[in-house]
């Protein structure tokens, strides 16, 4: 499917049967499906495999510091609400380096989407365990297996209220493009994590070992039932996958931060500057 979101790329770093492949595809067609305007969207990454995603597709992006894609998309977001914004990263770049990222993004509810390729291991960085590996799970680094319990991103989005919590595969075409999609309708902060496997680095979390070990779930699930969430969010071999969470309704940080201040809706960079306050700010310091 061509999209006004392709880009011609001479040079994909991705290794063949890499699931960025998919989730590259799939986020693309969602956003075309959707109608929306490359030029009105802004997708955010930091380092890693996964952080290139928007550096192979035709939108603004901004490819910053390992972990730190969440702070710079809030920023984009509170600066132009206009904008549909897009975090995006690995399990390490968001899980790891951006933790403590990903707790405040939840807490404050900018509206924005964090997507995060979910292959639990290090990708770019050769192979080394991340905060989702398996316990059991060798590396050249953790030669005698990981003895630490695996980060539950589904478990901590829920217990801090998260707007919107979803995790998908990247191995389940129809799936992952319509849960991409419910996720960019979504007002508020949303968590998709999407599973795929790594073919270089991880030999046991593969393609086949992420399809036997999900299930959808079922049509008459309530997400709203943050109890019930909260114990799929627990459940593992097999995963649940699809909405797992949803909250009540709330404000999000741009919409918050526009009405204590009197701000319009209206981008930062066309709402002028008071020359006269900024001096009179400035002038406190000096």
């Amino acid at each position: 499917m061509s999209t006004r979101f392709d880009r011609i790329v001479e040079d994909n770093s991705w290794c063949a049967g890499c699931g960025n492949f998919s989730i590259l595809a799939y986020l693309k067609a969602a956003l075309e499906e959707l109608g929306l305007d490359p030029l009105r969207c802004a997708v955010v990454s930091g380092i890693g495999q996964a952080a290139k995603t928007p550096q192979y597709m035709k939108v603004n992006m901004f490819n910053g510091l390992h972990g730190r894609a969440l702070p710079v998309a809030q920023g984009l977001k509170v600066s132009n609400p206009s904008l549909k914004v897009i975090a995006e990263g690995g399990d390490g770049d968001m899980y790891g380096e951006g933790g403590n990222h990903f707790m405040a993004a939840i807490r404050r509810n900018a509206g924005i989407v964090n997507i995060v390729h979910n292959n639990m291991v290090y990708g770019l960085t050769k192979g080394q365990a991340s905060p989702t590996s398996q316990r059991g799970f060798t590396t050249p680094v953790q030669t005698e297996g990981v003895h630490v319990e695996p980060f539950n991103p589904i478990a901590t989005a829920i217990s801090l209220d998260a707007s919107l919590v979803i995790r998908t595969f990247s191995g389940n075409k129809e799936h992952c493009k319509e849960m991409l999609k419910i996720a960019l309708m979504h007002e508020g902060y949303v968590l998709i994590d999407i599973f795929q496997p790594c073919v270089t680095f991880n030999k046991i979390n593969t393609f086949k070992w992420f399809k036997e070990n999900v299930y959808e779930l079922p049509d008459e699930y309530d997400p709203t039932d943050k109890v019930r969430a909260f114990e799929k969010s627990l459940e593992n071999h097999p995963f649940p996958i699809g909405v797992i969470y949803k909250s009540a309704p709330k404000p999000t940080l741009e919409v918050i931060l526009r009405e204590e201040s009197g701000m319009s809706d209206a981008p930062l960079y066309a709402s002028g500057t008071d020359e006269r306050s900024l001096r009179e700010a400035m002038g406190k310091y000096c």
